[in-house]
């Protein structure tokens, strides 16, 4: 399963922003009102600082203080004067407009010796000065209005206020391969050997077209990524995209669709036109199944707004020529919904499963994720990967968060191994539930339910292994037994099915074996064991008496027009069926009671040390077995089982 060291959360480039990302308008528009107000009042108070810094006064007070010699210069602009007295003081004042100053000042007796050793300066009312003045309030308001439409325009396109002039446009996030942040290489990715293998080619075409094209190669149009959930299939896509150093164009299948119909198909359109802009470039619909279900099932008619946009689909991918360079790279974990029309030599013709990653890899993705945590010196990582299987490169990554976050919940600076395995079972089965004290006889009842499970799980052949057993309360558990084998399993038998089952009845005979009576805490055990022994018989042909038949092949998929399943059956069959489960759970009940009743001193002994300390590793559990009589499992064990 691949995974990235690149720690930090990233957001592409958005194209064209999702709904819902978008400001608050209504926040918006009273903040760009006060800034405007702001401004405003600013501008004002600067405008009246600068035009009233010279007192203002009559013109008859201008002609007496010439008259008494106080005045030494004049200077006139249009009909504004400004006087500068012999103490550099100066106080501004108005002429009439049709006179001369000269004549305003006869008219006010001012001798002409007097006015005659006062220097007068007159300047011309034009300029860049008088320009400036004249335009300034006018312009800056009308400036800072026009710059608030702006702002607030911006704001509604991307946000919800304008949607219905962008409907139908792609709401897909491009991540630009200059973008060094958020570029993602194969040496970013850790696991998934053989999907990289695949795309390498991908990655080759969108680098070196010109080299498929004239040996008369056709590459792939479409890249159908299968997967578990948390597998990496949008990773890899990015990591595709990194390697060719083209745009990566990303969309989710959900986001095509819209109440109206038409809006997802226009969005489909819009993508591809911006991708062929683009090209080379690579587009990518995660959750395809969202959009490409199978056609046909009479629901919503064939004018649906899901069905439209996935014609839109094929017709685009139809559409495209050879020369183009675009890629359409798709991820689901639902193959088996999907149209036949998008999964046909043409469309998407290659697909790539991603499987759960094995030890090796998932030893180089825990290494991945540690780089940016400091390790103590007694982590071992190989441990961890080994007690992990089944484990998804998401889950990895969540492990070692959780890790880095105990540690630093107990204010220390390295993670330990302690840590580590720690984080195992919050992952798998939640956090311990300290608050949540059992009473002494809750204790002891949990105490032997787990105690059950063990024994079982050690005594029987194809039971996996018991790493620990504790009756400390996680998540919905009020004791857990974990058991882990030695390798990775790619398939399961018929025998270590039953073994499983037997296993899973161990809690609920010990209940009724030591006191007699049941609790509901082995509810969970019965599900489990009851759904795995009816996929036995309905799924997996493991039944003798009902033969290799699959009768839920289609479990799982879409509900056809008439409501029912494709898996129809008569009722005999169905009562044959409910026989077989019962007959399965029986036979694997007397296995496990036999296993208790036999190996009791163990069992006792087991159930005695988890009341007295709560939880049991593994190499304690095993001295608990080899002191009571039971020996221990061991790999070569497992590995010289017979095949039949």
């Amino acid at each position: 399963m691949p995974s990235s060291n690149k720690d930090k959360p990233k957001k592409g480039k958005n194209v064209s922003p999702p709904k819902g990302e978008g400001p608050n308008i209504w926040m918006q528009l009273g903040l760009a009102l006060v800034v405007f107000l702001a401004l405003s009042a600013g501008y004002s108070l600067v405008r009246d600082y600068v035009t009233n810094k010279s007192e203002e006064v009559p013109l008859s007070q201008i002609a007496t203080d010439i008259d008494a010699g106080k005045i030494t210069a004049i200077t006139i602009e249009g009909d504004s004067l400004t006087a500068t007295y012999s103490d550099k003081t100066t106080k501004t004042s108005r002429k009439e407009s049709e006179a001369s100053l000269t004549q305003t000042l006869s008219g006010f007796q001012v001798s002409p010796e007097k006015l005659g050793a006062v220097a007068i300066d007159i300047k011309d009312e034009g300029g860049i000065r008088f320009w400036f003045l004249t335009l300034v309030p006018i312009l800056v308001p009308a400036l800072l209005l026009f710059g608030v439409i702006w702002y607030l325009s911006r704001q509604l396109r991307g946000g919800g206020g304008m949607q219905a002039f962008t409907f139908g446009r792609s709401l897909a996030r491009l991540i630009s391969p200059e973008d060094e942040v958020q570029r993602v290489t194969f040496k970013d990715v850790a696991g998934a050997k053989e999907a990289k293998v695949e795309l390498t080619e991908i990655v080759d075409f969108l680098k070196n077209p010109k080299k498929f094209i004239q040996i008369g190669a056709r590459i792939p149009k479409g890249v159908l990524l299968m997967g578990a959930p948390g597998t990496g299939k949008t990773l890899l896509a990015r990591a595709v995209a990194g390697e060719a150093g083209v745009p990566f164009f990303s969309i989710s299948g959900s986001e095509f669709v819209e109440m109206f119909v038409g809006v997802g198909a226009s969005r489909v359109r819009d993508l591809f036109q911006t991708a062929k802009k683009a090209a080379p470039a690579i587009i990518f619909v995660d959750e395809i199944d969202a959009v490409g279900r199978i056609r046909g099932t009479g629901v919503g008619g064939g004018n649906d707004e899901r069905e439209q946009t996935l014609n839109q689909i094929l017709v685009e991918m139809d559409g495209f020529e050879p020369n183009e360079k675009v890629i359409v790279m798709a991820a689901t974990n639902r193959p088996d919904v999907l149209d036949p029309a998008l999964l046909r030599p043409g469309r998407f013709d290659r697909r790539v499963t991603i499987d759960l990653p094995d030890r090796k890899d998932r030893e180089d993705i825990l290494t991945t994720h540690a780089r940016q945590k400091p390790l103590g010196p007694d982590v071992k990582l190989f441990v961890i990967a080994e007690r992990t299987p089944g484990f998804s490169g998401a889950d990895l990554a969540n492990l070692m968060n959780e890790a880095a976050i105990l540690a630093a919940r107990e204010d220390r600076k390295e993670l330990t191994q302690f840590d580590l395995i720690r984080s195992i079972e919050k992952v798998m089965l939640g956090p311990e539930r300290t608050s949540h004290v059992l009473n002494r006889r809750e204790k002891e009842i949990t105490a032997y339910h787990e105690a059950g499970h063990a024994i079982v799980s050690s005594v029987l052949p194809y039971a996996d292994p018991v790493h620990k057993v504790s009756i400390i309360s996680r998540g919905r558990a009020a004791g857990y037994t974990l058991k882990l084998p030695f390798d990775d399993k790619r398939m399961q038998s018929k025998k270590e099915f039953l073994d499983d089952i037997a296993v899973s009845l161990g809690g609920y005979i010990a209940e009724k074996m030591m006191f007699d009576d049941l609790t509901t805490g082995a509810s969970n055990d019965l599900q489990v064991l009851t759904s795995l022994a009816r996929d036995m018989v309905t799924l997996y042909g493991m039944s003798d008496k009902m033969g290799p038949m699959a009768f839920d092949a289609s479990r799982g998929r879409a509900m056809f027009g008439n409501g029912l399943e494709g898996g129809e059956r008569s009722e005999e069959v169905a009562k044959q069926i409910d026989h077989e489960v019962k007959q399965i759970i029986d036979s694997c009940y007397k296995k496990a009671e036999d296993v208790i009743t036999t190996h009791k001193k163990a069992f006792v002994a087991i159930a005695k040390a988890l009341v007295e300390v709560e939880t049991i590793e593994r190499d304690e559990f095993e001295k608990i077995l080899i002191a009571n009589g039971v020996t221990p499992k061991k790999k070569e064990d497992i590995e010289h089982q017979p095949l039949a």
